[in-house]
């Protein structure tokens, strides 16, 4: 009996133990340091200039002292995050709870309103990660580069020793076990409905907490999803059909599920608990603080925050999943060369770029985005931001992503499809094609997967029309409300919900469940837009040999997109579909060299539809397939 797994150098063993014990110490690391406050830290965030708001001022600090006192803040230390949470919270509730009682004894200040003088909750939600930033001490806070060589550095190092070794192996697609590993087999229809569902509803759940208590958004979002699932389930009769479903029976993709389970962990710390990942964020800020003081001048300043963590995990994961990439697929150029590029756009447009920009006291910008993906493009303190900005570079930031939505997208599209950006520019894409890679076998080709796909990815690029539509109405009249409907609240369901929720937690959170493309293929906007635009008017296509096919399945099991490309090879059939994203590894696995891509000539909309396959039969004579 044939081994069920690849056979593993001595180096590449030494590898994965490194890789192991970088991300023992990467997760541990987060309960090393110790948490204390003093009352100049506390009260820090409240200081102000503007001495008409002196007085409130201090009656906020003043809350808060006494509050500290009562609680035993300032005296005692704390262990965890949460444990100085908790008493964070319960100090700034007495705090608040004694501006109320001053305010009832004494009346507003002459010429205030109750909102200006009361301690609102939302300071409490603003303060929190930066007051346990401020209090930590520690192993970590003491020793960041210690503990970023032992995490990045060791992490990069064993996953580099995993992977050179690659390179000696003849080029050319290997299947390598992938549906036999327990991290890259995946889950069955059953469990991976499960998951799903258990995510959904917990992020509508903690949605309802996020919107302030308010139920209407999370009820509108669910009553969508009831209305998609009978569409697709019962209107276009996928209810009591099989889905088509390879998946290995039960929980033996174990690896992949405890990846899948990190991945969601991280995200929904990364993105609503970001206070219970300062040591990460410690950890990394000394190369922050480099960068900004480098470009600025200045000899203090560029602390880090969870973005500058986020940004520069993703770049390395990159690199390193980066070379994985061009190992496997280094048979084939055009992987190379796409590889390349989206290294090159994240490295330089998302991470570096920015970082300068805001250095030089400019804003963040990353001039690769576009919207609907850069959601907030058109928010009023983005706009307000470009306008604002000495000089003409602002107004250069928001013509150009203005040219990019009108000019950009379909010029580009028409000549060389969605692929131009979705496989050599996009941070998603880039980040999808390099760490996602091991996954993207595991995508559903099923008719039910595509009938989801549609009305989900159409609906989400629908709501970002509608919320940018009543989000420029509001900055052009003043009027925050519109059919009863508040803008600001569109805007914060919308970074909730599609921002985060979908695009992080389970866009890449599911990279070991569903596949590697789930928010490219599902849920991105300007997927969307890009891929109405591939369908109706670009001169991009796979063009098909189909006298050459054999039928082995390669182009289907790793299109990430789910497209089941054998079906259109044994028809002759080119490919023109809205959701591929020109990855070109249909091509890249096919051992016959029936796939091609190209840009075609005016007859694509003909061969699209034209079943070009000569059948012979003994019945029939010769005829074209049907």
């Amino acid at each position: 009996m044939s081994s069920t797994s690849t056979k593993k150098s001595p180096l590449q063993y030494i590898g994965l133990a490194l890789f192991a014990v970088a991300m023992l110490i990467f997760t541990a690391m987060l309960g090393l340091d110790d948490y204390t406050f003093t009352q100049d830290a506390i009260t820090a965030p409240f200081e102000t200039s503007d001495e008409s708001k002196q007085g409130i001022a201090a009656m906020h600090q003043g809350a808060l002292i006494v509050a500290g006192e009562q609680t035993g803040l300032f005296e005692n230390t704390y262990s965890t995050t949460f444990a100085a949470e908790k008493a964070l919270k319960q100090t700034f509730y007495t705090a608040k709870s004694l501006v109320d009682q001053q305010i009832k004894a004494d009346g507003l200040p002459e010429g205030k309103q109750q909102w200006e003088v009361e301690l609102p909750e939302w300071q409490f939600k603003n303060q929190r990660m930066g007051w346990i930033q401020g209090g930590a001490g520690g192993p970590v806070r003491n020793n960041p580069w210690l503990f970023f060589w032992l995490t990045f550095g060791l992490g990069a190092l064993g996953g580099l020793l995993y992977i050179i070794p690659k390179f000696r192996a003849k080029p050319g697609i290997k299947n390598d076990h992938i549906f036999h590993s327990p991290l890259t087999k995946g889950l069955d229809l059953g469990w991976r409905s499960l998951f799903l569902t258990m995510a959904i509803l917990g992020i509508l759940g903690y949605g309802f907490y996020y919107m302030d208590d308010k139920f209407f958004w999370p009820a509108v979002t669910a009553l969508i999803a009831i209305v998609i699932i009978a569409l697709v389930m019962f209107a276009q009769n996928s209810w009591g059909r099989d889905a088509r479903d390879a998946s290995p029976e039960g929980l033996s993709g174990y690896l992949g599920i405890f990846a899948g389970v990190y991945f969601i962990g991280f995200y929904l710390l990364l993105y609503w608990a970001s206070h219970h990942i300062v040591a990460w964020v410690a950890m990394v800020s000394p190369i922050s603080e480099g960068i900004y003081q480098f470009f600025s001048g200045k000899e203090e300043g560029g602390q880090a925050s969870q973005w500058f963590l986020y940004g520069f995990m993703y770049c390395t994961i990159m690199v390193v999943m980066g070379v994985r990439m061009i190992s496997k697929y280094r048979h084939n150029k055009y992987q190379i060369f796409r590889t390349i590029s989206v290294l090159f756009f994240q490295l330089a447009f998302a991470f570096m770029i920015p970082e300068i920009l805001v250095a030089l006291n400019k804003p963040w910008y990353d001039f690769k985005n576009i919207w609907p993906l850069d959601y907030d493009f058109f928010f009023s303190w983005s706009i307000d931001g470009f306008l604002n900005t000495p000089g003409s570079l602002g107004l250069f930031m928001l013509g150009w992503g203005i040219m990019l939505i009108i000019i950009g997208v379909p010029l580009m599209v028409h000549f060389l499809g969605k692929r131009w950006y979705c496989s050599w520019v996009c941070g998603c894409g880039g980040l999808a094609e390099t760490m996602g890679d091991p996954w993207r076998q595991l995508s559903d080709k099923s008719l039910r997967a595509w009938k989801f796909e549609r009305w989900i990815i159409h609906g989400v690029l629908a709501a970002a029309i509608i919320m940018t539509g009543m989000t420029l109405y509001s900055y052009s009249t003043g009027t925050q409300e519109l059919f009863g409907i508040q803008t600001s609240g569109i805007q914060k369901w919308y970074g909730f919900l599609i921002g985060a929720g979908f695009a992080g937690v389970v866009g890449t959170g599911f990279y070991p469940l569903m596949g590697n493309r789930v928010w490219c293929r599902f849920g991105c906007p300007l997927a969307a837009y890009l891929g109405l635009v591939q369908r109706f008017q670009s001169r991009f296509r796979i063009t098909v040999n189909g006298g050459q096919c054999i039928s082995c399945g390669n182009c289907s099991t790793y299109c990430e997109m789910g497209i089941d490309v054998r079906s259109y090879a044994q028809k002759g059939q080119d490919v023109v579909r809205a959701s591929c994203v020109g990855c070109g590894v249909c091509a890249a696995v096919c051992p016959r060299g029936v796939l091609r891509l190209e840009n075609g000539a005016e007859d694509i909309s003909q061969r699209t539809v034209s079943e070009r396959v000569i059948h012979i039969s003994e019945e029939n004579g010769i005829q074209l397939m049907e």
